[in-house]
């Protein structure tokens, strides 16, 4: 009954949710408590990370360019924007925050697009330029990457992130268009305060040589020639509390096994964050060209 319904939703159709839907956020709607993450603080804003200081705020977009006018989401008018400075390495965030009832399997669903900003002049320079079907503006693409924010308790290794990114071009603005997962910890702001080094200039990671690829991971994304194309693609990510592991990633027709892959966990204990389930979107630019990521709608659902 659950899949016949589910079925005869053209909403929910193009999803394949585990047994219990814990949300359907269709953007259509509003943006269903999907906010800007932002840092620890003491009601003094100057005490935030400065990789925390500017998030930006997540929001409602009906997809609008200069050329073509309006393009709107998969099936209506709006999506969820995500859009970094134009200064390399500014990173957007947007975060979902829940709670989890058991442990067991949580997937997070999404048909999402990326694009770089439309840019005019010098900007559009570089190494390979336009030719009629290659845009220099996919090469203005950073990143974008997928990520949760689970704690159990209040014990040592109860708490750890589980971070994916999409990387579409390195710190040097080459093209690697491959996955990644993350090597080290995401320094907490009481990390920085007992004198943790960071180089602050990415919320997952203290230093840039902290991401390794995934297995199977190399895949290149429909950036679809030009900076007003959007194509929305289709992601499936699986992970499991009982296990405190990664389990699957799915792009389009990309399926990877993350069962090996490695997620670290906070040596210390963290107070006031019993069974948090936050999950989280960013993108980040390693160019001075303003990046953008859409995201239509997201399910999120679990086994329990």
């Amino acid at each position: 009954m659950r899949v016949a319904l589910a079925n005869a939703d053209i909403r929910l159709s193009r999803f394949n949710p585990l047994p219990r839907i814990l949300a359907f956020d269709d953007f259509d709607d509003g943006l269903h408590g999907w906010c800007e993450l932002v840092g620890n603080h003491n009601g003094d804003l100057n005490e935030l990370q400065p990789v925390f200081s500017d998030m930006r705020p997540a929001q409602l977009s009906t997809c609008t360019f200069f050329d073509l006018g309006t393009h709107g989401a998969v099936d209506g008018t709006y999506s969820m924007k995500l859009a970094t400075r134009p200064r390399k390495f500014h990173q957007a965030v947007a975060i979902k925050r829940l709670t989890s009832a058991a442990d067991g399997l949580v997937q997070f669903e999404a048909w999402f697009t990326y694009k770089a900003e439309q840019t005019f002049g010098s900007q559009d320079a570089g190494a390979r330029a336009w030719d009629g079907n290659y845009h220099p503006s996919e090469a203005h693409f950073g990143s974008f990457t997928l990520w949760n924010d689970i704690c159990e308790g209040t014990k040592p290794r109860d708490r750890y992130h589980a971070a994916l990114r999409y990387e579409n071009t390195n710190e040097e603005g080459e093209f690697t268009q491959r996955w990644l997962y993350k090597t080290g910890l995401h320094p907490t702001t009481r990390m920085l305060r007992e004198g943790f080094d960071s180089n602050q200039n990415d919320v997952h990671v203290a230093k840039p040589d902290m991401w390794a690829p995934i297995p199977g991971g190399d895949q290149q994304l429909c950036f679809n020639e030009v900076p007003t194309k959007v194509n929305w693609h289709y992601l499936r990510w699986l992970f499991d509390l009982s296990t405190r592991r990664n389990t699957e990633l799915q792009v389009n027709d990309l399926t990877m096994d993350l069962r090996e892959i490695p997620v670290l966990r906070f040596d210390e204990g963290y107070w006031g964050i019993n069974r948090l389930l936050n999950l989280c979107m960013d993108v980040r630019t390693t160019s001075n060209v303003r990046n953008f990521l859409y995201l239509d709608s997201v399910v999120i659902s679990a086994d329990w």
